[in-house]
């Protein structure tokens, strides 16, 4: 399946192949077609995180050059973060050279920022954990002068920080952008509504995609940050109580809202936290009904993600007619809904 090079001019123009999980339906559509494919009283969960410039160019003390990738915040001024070596998106991940090794103490500056290197973290001398010098606004005011949207070498030119925002962003909580919302327009969304779909919202800081060391790949996605408010989890159990099904945009919304089900004993509630849940071949939704995400090929992450809502023959079969039909792959893509008609 072909690579989306650049954003949609109008981001809700794109296809959409609805995935019937019980009788193998498999609908070429419009993505503009979505609202008849849910019906009243549907509930679409978004994740409102917006996305950081989490891509810093920069030096070692040596001088040599390097680029620090944010993957989570762990407090105030402190992440974990991923160090490529020499060179910029336009190499594919798993062709950049290597970084130079650095230890705990060391300073790496990034344009007016520096930080120091906490700790190197398994399972990769490239997983680091660094404080930054500035804290509070001043480092947040610093990450945004330094940084820029993490993109990779399928994008045809670079991205500008609006480009990675969905239209309902919020926090910036994300370093990739949580991609399966990207085309929902406010337009669609107040479709959805007129229909009788009611939407809600959480946050969940949506991680890197892939960092090209094998080891640190088949480790991801790690542990990420989530916030499901009181008024989406009262949404959640009203649509539920009156037979409505639960639609997650992407497969972040469903880590945050099964994440938290599981540490709740089984029962949805309100919260923040952490969840390093893993979908997949097996795993038995509890909250979520049905998804709507981006296509992902097979032997991809995603598409073992996309195993907890349908069969791999199933969507082996949507992934050659998609393809078949020039459908776009990747986070500028053409989108999926795995939900039974």
């Amino acid at each position: 399946m072909n690579a989306a090079r650049w954003p949609r001019e109008q981001p809700d123009s794109g296809r959409l192949l609805h995935v019937s999980p019980r009788s193998g339906r498999l609908d070429d559509v419009r993505l503009a077609e979505l609202p008849r494919m849910l019906r009243p009283g549907d509930l679409l969960v978004l994740n409102d995180a917006a996305t950081l410039p989490a891509a810093l160019p920069g030096r070692t003390e040596a001088g040599a050059p390097i680029e620090l990738r944010l993957v989570s915040r762990e407090e105030e001024g402190t992440w974990t973060a991923i160090l490529f070596g020499a060179g910029d998106w336009r190499t594919r991940t798993e062709d950049r050279p290597p970084p130079p090794p650095v230890s705990p103490g060391e300073r790496l500056v990034f344009g007016g920022l520096g930080a120091r290197v906490v700790a190197v973290l398994p399972p990769s001398p490239r997983l680091l954990r660094v404080t930054f010098e500035a804290h509070g606004a001043a480092l947040w005011a610093a990450l945004y002068r330094a940084g820029r949207p993490v993109q990779y070498a399928h994008v045809e030119r670079p991205l500008a920080l609006w480009h990675i925002q969905t239209a309902y962003a919020a926090r910036p909580w994300a370093v990739e952008t949580p991609s399966a919302g990207l085309p929902l327009t406010w337009a669609l969304l107040l479709d959805l509504k007129r229909r009788g779909v009611r939407l809600a919202s959480l946050t969940h800081a949506a991680g890197l995609s892939s960092t090209g060391d094998a080891a640190l790949d088949a480790a991801l996605p790690r542990p990420e940050r989530f916030d499901v408010p009181a008024t989406t989890v009262e949404a959640i159990h009203a649509t539920r109580a009156s037979g409505g099904r639960v639609v997650a945009v992407g497969t972040t919304v469903v880590r945050a809202l099964e994440g938290r089900t599981a540490q709740a004993g089984g029962r949805l509630e309100p919260g923040e936290g952490v969840t390093d849940l893993l979908l997949g071949p097996g795993f038995v939704p509890r909250v979520v009904d049905g998804l709507l995400s981006g296509m992902h090929e097979p032997g991809t992450s995603h598409f073992t993600l996309l195993q907890a809502f349908a069969p791999p023959e199933l969507l082996r079969a949507a992934s050659v007619l998609a393809e078949a039909r020039g459908y776009l792959g990747h986070e500028f893509g053409d989108s999926c809904l795995i939900l039974e008609r």
